[in-house]
């Protein structure tokens, strides 16, 4: 029997599962309400209902969990102890010179994650070259395992100087604490790059969360039967096995939301290559990858019940290695996504000065918004609701009326606070939200030197389709586009993610270097990630070997990542100018790191087309009411997406009601649905 396969994504609110059995290439969807004291309970919860329908257990799936993230935001990891060079145990409390509060002269700084008493340092040293000046004291390590028994410490970070050039010390520490039943991490397989600070705040990082995921992951794996397969989604929009996501967690940070970015660059590069094969069919053109690349531009937007994530796609994802996560620096390569903490469930407040907020806080699964009938905390979607905006009767496919009443109830309190109307104070609401959203959307698009009005906005998310139009219109984003698996697009993204492995290595060599010596040290690197690649049962056919340089001028602190070529630097020049404005082709270079990016091509689903119908949406509506606007009230349309037909149109105002999704239309928008069921929304005044 061909194995089904399942992608859930654990959120704040929801659980999503997106089901596809590739025998029947059927997909379903579905969303239970998130268990967040213990979150397997959900998966499981939802795992049962599947095998009970499908009759089977034989299953593969991919999971992004929240577990490592929230280990981190919360300050909920391990007790993690740290093993460095002598004089460098303070580096991570340290950091960098830059302050986020540079000019507050009282600001408190946060407090690193491993304590100054749980800092230890032993005795080696290696020179910059690689050499050894000092050779590790074995005593030392092993007088530190009683202590670290004493203190009941569960894992280890171990972070020597220039142990990305000299691992053996680092290894010989590792091979004591494991035999004495700890958990290691070093940073010499973390991250084997130079910058003491960042990679020992990666190591550490990983020190920190990988106890809480391996339980999670054990927990989980024991509600699971043998015919199940499980795969755990990464953040660099690949998905490994459990047993390396045990071993790093920090990969898996960012996992739920790099599901997101996957499933957009599918669904994007999906509908702009149909759009692509149309224009081009007259001439008898052929569709390239470098074309649809050129046209898939596409801005990312996440609007969930707790956050909302955004990133941006110019022809591929774009990765960094610069995240920061609740002050820590992480430098693996992970999908450049950026979060905050606005979603359907924050809850709205007036501060102190009599402003109204919205957020960071979440009203979450539980008790959830007030029109969920448990909480008494006006949110995003209570404000939704009062407006109009939502159906009450429709939401979860009519599993879960919402209580009107009880939402109309806490934004009357809030607009008494306000001086101001039940519906005064929700178009309040829902303007502050969408204000903390565009500034998101500019930190990702503008601010990297992106034109937004270049980029079409794909909103997915349970809340997104209810502000994608209104965030589009304040940037000037022509277009919108949200796919018929909107609320679902992580949980989908994870079944379209592939095998994918990053390896690095700093060389740190002249500009000088010939190429075929550079080809010669990557190939190093490509080796290993071939051959980890194969071990995953990936056919040779599919696997695919990408090679980069992290190059800088001479004297710059911070280096670019340029794709290796014959030509690479003259590319890097381009890369450069591009990036900054300017290039100095007579300055010296230097290549700093090498990398390679292994990737085991998977099997997405495919998307089935439908034919084409009539413009006419006749058949799909459902009804029609009053909604509140920022310029009034108007009578709207609510038309039922499932029943919409490829080719229909639809005049704005209008309210396109899914079974786990709502998407609003402006007076002046207009939509259209194409083949694959995606409404695209043309942005009015």
């Amino acid at each position: 029997m061909t194995a089904l396969r399942i992608g859930i994504d654990i959120g704040g609110t929801f659980t999503d599962f997106v089901i596809h059995d590739p025998a029947s290439q059927q997909i379903q969807t579905f969303k239970l309400l998130s268990t967040p004291g213990d979150p397997a309970a959900a998966v499981l919860q939802g795992l049962k209902k599947i095998f009970a329908e499908k009759g089977t257990q034989h299953a593969t799936i991919i999971h992004g969990s929240t577990v490592a993230t929230n280990a981190l935001l919360e300050r909920k990891g391990a007790q993690v102890a740290l093993i460095t060079t002598r004089g460098f145990r303070d580096v991570l409390q340290i950091g960098r010179q830059n302050r986020p509060s540079l000019y507050d002269l009282s600001a408190i700084p946060a407090p690193a994650l491993i304590p100054a008493d749980l800092r230890f340092e032993v005795d080696e040293r290696v020179t910059p070259s690689g050499e050894v000046s000092q050779v590790l004291d074995p005593d030392q390590v092993a007088a530190l395992i009683p202590v670290l028994k004493a203190r009941k410490i569960p894992a280890v970070a171990v972070c020597l100087l220039f142990s990305f050039l000299h691992p053996e010390h680092e290894q010989a520490i590792a091979t004591e604490l494991l035999a004495a039943g700890f958990l290691v991490s070093l940073s010499s397989e973390i991250l084997p790059e130079y910058r003491e600070y960042e990679r020992t705040s990666t190591t550490v990082v990983n020190a920190y969360v990988s106890p809480v995921l391996d339980n999670y992951l054990s927990h989980l794996e024991q509600g699971l039967h043998p015919q199940t397969r499980l795969r755990v989604m990464q953040s660099n929009g690949g998905n490994i096995s459990p047993g390396e996501a045990r071993k790093f967690g920090v990969r898996c940070i960012l996992s739920g939301p790099a599901g997101g970015v996957v499933g957009c660059e599918f669904v994007g590069r999906n509908a702009l290559i149909g759009e692509e094969t149309k224009s081009t069919a007259k001439n008898k053109g052929r569709t390239s990858v470098n074309s649809v690349d050129s046209m898939l531009r596409l801005i990312t937007f996440d609007m969930g019940g707790t956050s909302t994530d955004v990133s941006l796609i110019d022809g591929k994802p774009q990765i960094t290695t610069e995240a920061v996560i609740s002050g820590c620096p992480i430098h693996i390569p992970l999908l450049d996504i950026h979060t905050i903490g606005a979603g359907g469930g924050s809850i709205a407040h007036v501060d102190a000065g009599g402003a109204l907020r919205v957020g960071p806080e979440s009203a979450g699964a539980d008790p959830g918004p007030a029109c969920y009938g448990r909480g008494d905390l006006p949110t995003v979607t209570d404000a939704n609701l009062v407006l109009g905006r939502l159906s009450a009767q429709h939401f979860l496919g009519g599993q879960m009326p919402l209580d009107v009443s009880h939402s109309l109830a806490v934004l009357s309190r809030l607009g008494e606070e306000l001086h101001l109307s039940a519906g005064q104070a929700a178009l309040g609401i829902v303007a502050v939200a969408n204000a903390h959203m565009e500034r998101a959307l500019r930190v990702i698009s503008v601010e990297r030197g992106h034109d937004p009005r270049r980029f079409t906005l794909l909103s997915f998310g349970g809340a997104g389709g209810l502000h994608a139009a209104d965030l589009s219109r304040g940037l000037g984003i022509p277009h919108v586009l949200v796919p018929p698996m909107a609320s679902t697009l992580s949980a989908f993204g994870m079944l379209a993610a592939d095998v994918i492995k990053d390896y690095t290595r700093t060389i740190m060599l002249p500009g000088s270097t010939p190429i075929p010596n550079l080809s010669a040290l990557l190939e190093t690197l490509a080796r290993r990630g071939y051959n980890e690649i194969l071990a995953e049962n990936i056919p040779p056919n599919r696997i695919r070997l990408e090679r980069f340089l992290d190059i800088r001028y001479r004297g710059q602190s911070y280096e670019l990542i340029v794709p290796f070529s014959e030509d690479v630097y003259n590319d890097f020049h381009r890369y450069h100018e591009r990036q900054y404005g300017y290039a100095n082709i007579t300055a010296s270079v230097e290549v700093v790191n090498l990398r390679v990016r292994a990737i085991g091509q998977g099997t997405p689903p495919a998307l089935q087309p439908r034919p084409f119908k009539g413009p006419r949406p006749d058949a799909a509506l459902i009804g029609s009411r009053s909604v509140i606007f920022s310029g009034g009230s108007l009578e709207t349309p609510f038309f039922r997406a499932e029943l919409l037909e490829p080719g229909n149109c639809l005049e704005g105002p209008a309210v396109v009601v899914r079974s786990d999704t709502t998407i609003l239309m402006g007076p002046s928008d207009r939509g259209k649905v194409d083949e694959f069921g995606n409404l695209f929304i043309e942005v009015g005044a």
